[in-house]
C-alpha cells in the first residue's frame, strides 16, 4: 500500500514539474513577444492557458485520490495540501502571462527602446517559478527560502521600470497609453514573482509544518 502511495506522489510531482514548465514557458514566451513586437507568438501565449488550466484540474483530481483512498500521515498530508496550494498560484502564473500577450497583441508589433528593464523582470521571474518548484520537488528548505529573498530583486526592478515609464511620460506626452502599458505588463511580472513567493512558503510549509510568510 505504502509503495503505491510513493508511486502516486511521484507522479503528483512529475505533473507539478510540468505545470511550472508549462508556466515558465508561457512566461518567457509572453516577454519575448513583448520584446520582438511577435503577435503570432502572443497568440500562442493565450492559447495556452486552457493546457495549464487543465493541467490544474488534473493534479487537483490526483490530490483528492490520495487524500481520499491513501491514509496519508502528518508529513504526506502536508506535502499533498501544500500542492494544493501551489497549483493555485501556477494557474495564475498562467493568467498573468495571458494577461501580457493580450497586451502585446493590443501593442499591435509596437517596441522601444526601454523594455530592457522589462525582460530582465521577466527573467527573474522564470528564476523564480522554477527554483520554487525544484524546492518542492527536492523538499529544499534552502532553496525556498531563497525564492522568498529573491522577490526583493524583482520588486527593485518594479521600482525601476516605474522611474523609467514617469520619465518617458515626461519626454513624451504622446506615448502615454503606450507606457500605462507597458507599467501593467511590469505590475504582471511583479505579480507573477509574488506567486512564486508563495509557492516558496507552501515549500517551507510541506516540509517543516510552519507556514512562512515574507
Amino acid at each position: 500500500m505504502r509503495n503505491r502511495f510513493d508511486e502516486q506522489l511521484f507522479e503528483l510531482n512529475r505533473d507539478l514539474i510540468e505545470m511550472g514548465a508549462m508556466c515558465e514557458e508561457a512566461i518567457a514566451s509572453a516577454a519575448k513577444a513583448l520584446s520582438n513586437g511577435d503577435l503570432e507568438l502572443a497568440h500562442k501565449v493565450k492559447e495556452s492557458g486552457s493546457a495549464i488550466d487543465q493541467m490544474e484540474r488534473e493534479i487537483e483530481g490526483r490530490c483528492m485520490k490520495l487524500l481520499l483512498h491513501q491514509q496519508p500521515v502528518a508529513r504526506d498530508l502536508r506535502q499533498i495540501s501544500a500542492a494544493l496550494k501551489m497549483i493555485t498560484d501556477m494557474e495564475r502564473i498562467g493568467d498573468q502571462a495571458e494577461d501580457i500577450a493580450e497586451i502585446v497583441l493590443f501593442l499591435s508589433g509596437h517596441t522601444m527602446e526601454g523594455v530592457e528593464r522589462i525582460e530582465d523582470m521577466a527573467r527573474e521571474t522564470i528564476k523564480m517559478v522554477t527554483e520554487s518548484v525544484d524546492a518542492f520537488v527536492k523538499k529544499d528548505v534552502a532553496l525556498a527560502e531563497q525564492v522568498i529573498s529573491h522577490d526583493d530583486v524583482v520588486d527593485a526592478l518594479f521600482s525601476e521600470v516605474k522611474c523609467a515609464i514617469i520619465k518617458l511620460i515626461a519626454a513624451e506626452p504622446d506615448e502615454g497609453e503606450f507606457a500605462l502599458d507597458l507599467l501593467m505588463i511590469s505590475k504582471y511580472f511583479e505579480r507573477i514573482g509574488d506567486h512564486a513567493t508563495n509557492i516558496a512558503e507552501w515549500v517551507i510549509y510541506s516540509v517543516t509544518g510552519v507556514h512562512k510568510e515574507a
